[in-house]
């Protein structure tokens, strides 16, 4: 078995990163190879299919028809019991004492990202199969209804295995040597409680998406076609979606805000007036960032509310929303062209003034920021 003494943590990281960044097609084969042995390590019968789909939102439609057919659902079995069996023994592994800075390594590493992202999917799919009822034009049967089927859509949800998105478990479980890499062919010789599943489970999640497994018959989805973040690991693309599927479910974001569809194709024509006229505050924001401070404070006709030694202190006032409060700071180094670069410091909207403004960035009152001249 691999200890942690014979394991990198950041090395195994990587791989799991990498693995819940995954797009492209799956090697089918290998993979239903792996649910089996999923349900063979959880002393079920195999199911009798594995049925694929382009996406989660597919594969959910086809969980909630499943569900009200009657269906069971053995998620407890494939993925609760083994996961609680393999955590109890990453535990024992690594000692208590060890247990929280290996996390902090592995799964604490993948989990912020990786997490929002299996949210933002399961949000999509919810308001996509059940979107919420308009209690002004619905009326209440209708809305009933629309409410029932939210909470079924709810339900069919919380039956998915997330397959790439459980990353995070994953990195720590090879961390602790609970997650040896033994094929999911073998796996049903593993001698520890909970590792055999554990295996097969990690087997699909290097090859698919989130999966529903249910007596008699397996629903996988494919992991996306493309996949665009930023540095930080939003969702982000403006001229597309930022997750898109095989069929066509997909998700648009800029910097990580969800946007409509529609919303991206008209950034490149962004005016001072658009931005001003959006009535959604969160939209405006995205209209604003994308059109530029310093561009909308030019065009848009706005004056300084006070200025000192250390820069210029600007507010935007938006409609139904706090105002964007800015220090424009000189940079006192020259480029290399003799030229001297200005920069745009975002603060709170009760700052005042300029220098109280830059002391906030440093975290420190007005009253103690006394920066020493630069030469």
């Amino acid at each position: 078995m691999v200890t942690e003494q014979t394991v990198v943590p950041a090395e195994v990281t990587a791989r799991w990163r990498a693995g819940a960044a995954a797009t492209g097609p799956a090697d089918r084969a290998a993979v239903e190879h792996a649910v089996r042995a999923a349900y063979r390590a959880a002393g079920l019968a195999e199911p009798a299919s594995v049925r694929w789909f382009g996406s989660p939102s597919s594969a959910a439609e086809a969980a909630l028809e499943l569900r009200a057919a009657g269906a069971v659902s053995v998620r407890e079995a494939v993925r609760t019991l083994p996961w609680e069996a393999a955590r109890r023994q990453a535990v024992e592994q690594v000692g208590a004492a060890g247990w929280a800075p290996l996390w902090a390594l592995t799964g604490g590493e993948l989990g912020p990202v990786t997490n929002a992202l299996a949210g933002r999917i399961r949000d999509a799919v919810l308001d996509r199969l059940a979107p919420e009822p308009d209690l002004e034009r619905a009326d209440q049967p209708a809305a009933d209804a629309a409410r029932a089927r939210r909470t079924a859509v709810r339900l069919a949800l919380l039956d998915a295995v997330r397959g790439q998105h459980d990353a995070p478990w994953f990195a720590a479980f090879e961390a602790a040597g609970v997650l040896t890499g033994t094929p999911a062919g073998e796996a049903d010789r593993a001698d520890k409680a909970g590792q055999a599943g554990v295996e097969a489970l990690a087997e699909v999640a290097r090859g698919a998406g989130w999966w529903w497994p249910y007596e008699g018959v397996a629903l996988v989805s494919e992991r996306p076609v493309a996949l665009h973040r930023d540095e930080a690991g939003r969702l982000d693309r403006a001229d597309g979606p930022a997750l898109e599927f095989a069929d066509g479910f997909a998700l648009h974001a800029w910097r990580g805000m969800p946007v409509p569809a529609d919303f991206l194709s008209g950034l490149g024509g962004v005016t001072v007036e658009r931005i001003r006229t959006e009535e959604n505050a969160e939209l405006r924001r995205v209209l604003l960032e994308h059109y530029g401070y310093e561009r909308y404070l030019a065009d848009s006709g706005a004056e300084p509310l006070h200025r000192d030694g250390t820069g210029v202190l600007w507010r935007i006032q938006l409609p139904d929303d706090e105002p964007v409060v800015m220090v424009e700071v000189v940079n006192s180094t020259a480029e290399p062209d003799g030229t001297f670069r200005t920069y745009w410091l975002r603060v709170p909207p009760s700052t005042r003034t300029a220098r109280a403004g830059v002391a906030w960035t440093f975290g420190i009152p007005e009253a103690e920021y006394h920066p020493q001249r630069e030469t």
